[in-house]
């Protein structure tokens, strides 16, 4: 037991820290908990290996900052970040950063699972490239109009940005919103993003 792969998480609240580790050693998964980043990596030369799970929002280094760290010593664990908010500039960066995956709060269970079970088998590489097809497939199945907004949404701009942009009004902005997350078959705009980067040159 002692060679298995550890989840590191680290949040500086303590409440959703705890409930977190909970639910990943319910899940029987080997768990350390780290209130900052700074403990996290003060404790990485003697870590166990496994993969990341890290706030975005934290005092002094915040989830950005410890990818970079990471990259920069050359830890090629897999990091999942999560976000307290639907913020998609942040996500594209953590993504280029090198980032495994990110998971909105409130975090849907059976998702976070998933993905650091992904993380921890290293099959993570092996899953991107079964879902690019996919992915692909159902954007061929946009409209124009639809890729246009999707385009938008990804890029972090909100409706009425994308209204302007395209000279159109609030309301068919929705209706083709609408349209692509039903085409897309996704149910969150974080969802969206994770999908598009995925594919992303």
């Amino acid at each position: 037991m002692t060679n298995d792969p550890v989840v590191h998480v680290i949040d500086d609240h303590d409440g959703a820290r705890d409930a977190l580790a909970f639910l990943l050693i319910a899940e029987n998964f080997s768990v350390r908990a780290y209130g900052s980043a700074k403990a996290f990596l003060d404790a990485l030369p003697s870590a166990q290996a496994g993969c990341v799970i890290t706030d975005v929002r934290m005092p002094e280094i915040n989830g950005l900052d410890l990818l970079r760290r990471l990259k920069s010593r050359e830890i090629g664990w897999p990091v999942i970040v999560m976000t307290g908010q639907a913020d998609v500039p942040v996500a594209i960066e953590a993504i280029k950063l090198g980032a495994a995956d990110f998971i909105e709060k409130p975090y849907d269970a059976e998702v976070l699972i998933g993905a650091v079970r992904f993380a921890l088998r290293g099959r993570a590489n092996d899953v991107r490239d079964a879902q690019r097809t996919d992915i692909q497939q159902k954007v061929a199945t946009l409209s124009a109009g639809e890729r246009q907004v999707m385009d938008g949404l990804v890029d972090g701009c909100s409706n009425n940005s994308i209204a302007c942009e395209l000279g159109l009004n609030a309301h068919s902005v929705e209706v083709l919103r609408a349209g692509v997350m039903t085409k897309m078959q996704v149910t969150s705009l974080s969802h969206l993003v994770r999908m598009m980067l995925l594919v992303a040159p």
